[in-house]
């Protein structure tokens, strides 16, 4: 079976999707990734066949990020799905699509929840649907009514056929724990999680423990960086803490100057190594960041920007799995109270627990080869 698989490709985007690919190459299928110019590099040398597309001016796709700053996290998010996502990025990628299709003859096309040319263009040849979802449910349920009219707009501008027919399968790797309680999904959307990949225990014991800060991928690329990271660094570093920062691999540690003894600056490292032997995590509250400490039965002190960040802070404040901080004044006393009170590890490890019971991925590709 030939999947052709559709991504914005930014590591928040195409992240979630590799474990399902993994498993779906392991299972017999071919896999070919259709993703933005910009992102095609990274997602070969992830060992990915892939066909790039065409995308609108970086400028124009910034203009519109930058004009969210500001507004509420619905508004904001509403624009940035609307107008770049359901929008330039579509009218730009169609054309590559088609020819992706056309050159490629794919059997089903599977898409993450922020790309959209690959389920319309599947849509008018009449290719079978995967969603992805790569957040809460929530996220994308309280703007599925603009998003569908953005897409309704973009079918009529390229003259494309609508979708006859419902997606063949909706896979996340979010456990239902950390969706809104009043909002966790529609009952077709099926829970996985990714393959075990421990292959040990943890590390030596260390007397100071480990705090991991990241603020993600797309965050050093804005406007946060490096004063965010400065502030972030020099609230914690006077803890009894070993500190491991990261700040993207587009960007240069020593931008940050210099840092004390008990700091770690790095581009990138492999999170799900760093997780097996933090205490705790400071982070912006990205679905990958926040599900993959969870999984650890690391608790978090969350500081969210913009996207789903809010909703998944919200949400590991009320499961009591983490803080939810308001600003880099807040940061020392949360990882203090993480650090001290063992409950909130505890019910980390509930989630843990959750994400255990789930099926791996290797049940979802199954579903696809051999259904």
């Amino acid at each position: 079976m030939r999947i052709l698989v559709t991504t914005t490709g930014s590591a928040g985007h195409f992240g979630p999707l590799r474990p399902f690919l993994e498993a779906i190459r392991d299972a017999g299928g071919e896999v070919l990734v259709a993703t933005r110019t910009s992102s095609a590099e990274a997602v070969a040398a992830a060992g990915y066949a892939t066909w790039p597309l065409a995308e609108p001016p970086a400028a124009e796709r910034s203009a519109i990020f930058a004009s969210t700053r500001g507004l509420a996290p619905v508004q904001a998010n509403e624009r940035a799905l609307t107008e770049v996502f359901a929008g330039l990025d579509v009218h730009a990628a169609l054309p590559g699509m088609f020819d992706a299709i056309s050159a490629w003859s794919p059997d089903v096309v599977l898409s993450e929840a922020g790309e959209f040319a690959g389920r319309l263009a599947g849509a008018h040849v009449g290719l079978p649907f995967v969603k992805v979802s790569i957040s809460q449910y929530a996220v994308e349920e309280e703007l599925l009514e603009q998003t569908d009219a953005a897409l309704a707009r973009a079918r009529d501008a390229h003259g494309l056929r609508s979708p006859d027919r419902e997606a063949l399968a909706h896979f996340t790797l979010m456990p239902q724990v950390l969706e809104q309680p009043a909002r966790p999904g529609p009952p077709e959307l099926r829970r996985f999680r990714e393959r075990d990949a421990r292959t040990g225990g943890r590390g030596l014991a260390h007397p100071d423990p480990l705090v991991y800060l990241t603020f993600g991928t797309v965050a050093p690329q804005r406007e946060f960086f490096p004063d965010l990271y400065r502030a972030a660094i020099d609230a914690l570093a006077a803890l009894p803490v070993r500190l491991l920062v990261t700040v993207g691999r587009d960007r240069d540690p020593q931008q940050l100057g210099s840092v004390s003894a008990n700091v770690r600056v790095e581009r990138w490292v492999e999170q799900a190594n760093v997780l097996r032997d933090a205490s705790a995590v400071v982070c912006h509250g990205g679905s990958g960041t926040v599900r993959g400490a969870l999984a650890e039965s690391v608790p978090l002190a969350v500081l969210p920007m913009f996207a789903d960040q809010p909703h998944n802070a919200a949400r590991v404040h009320e499961l009591g799995a983490g803080i939810a901080v308001g600003g880099i004044d807040e940061l020392a006393g949360a990882v203090r109270t993480l650090l001290a009170d063992e409950r909130y590890a505890a019910r980390a490890a509930v989630v843990a627990d959750e994400i255990r019971a789930l099926p791996t991925v290797d049940a979802a590709a199954q579903q696809l080869i051999d259904p």
